[in-house]
């Protein structure tokens, strides 16, 4: 259940309640402030913490391989994966910057989405997996919205 509360709040609930309480207090360009925290929660934090377990080897990465004891093999591979996580991540948190929202995110944003796009026809994922697509789906686009804005603003 906490992976579930700490998932849902780093990918929808805490990027929306931290843009809104910046808009209603400093202001700002909604979608450059909604893509900052979208990179922050969504790529930064989220990633982070993906990372940190994932080299633990404490995390399901293993078993979204289809493992119930996973070989030496899978297990390296989930190590190397969490180590991208956490330079990812480590990236993302320097969304709160000035200017550096989109290029900060921009290589976890993309990762999230190509992920959630390939697990999409992924048939008998289990609940977790089914967050884990969709919320990678929504920070993906969050975070592609955002760098299309920004091509479009200094054209």
């Amino acid at each position: 259940m906490i992976y579930f509360v700490i998932v849902l709040a780093q990918t929808v609930v805490l990027p929306i309640v931290s843009a809104v309480i910046e808009l209603a207090t400093i202001g700002g360009d909604p979608v450059y402030v909604f893509g900052k925290w979208w990179v922050f929660w969504g790529v930064g934090t989220r990633l982070l913490l993906a990372g940190v377990v994932q080299m633990s080897g404490k995390g399901q990465t293993s078993e979204i391989l289809g493992s119930t004891a996973p070989t030496v093999q899978e297990t390296q591979l989930t190590k190397e994966l969490g180590s991208a996580n956490v330079g990812m991540g480590l990236a993302g948190l320097l969304a709160l910057v000035p200017g550096w929202a989109l290029p900060a995110g921009l290589a976890g944003g993309v990762f999230l989405l190509i992920a959630g796009l390939m697990h999409l026809p992924k048939k008998g994922k289990n609940a977790r997996e089914s967050l884990a697509t969709w919320t990678d789906l929504v920070v993906g686009v969050a975070v592609v919205v955002l760098g299309a804005y920004t091509v479009i603003a200094v054209l």
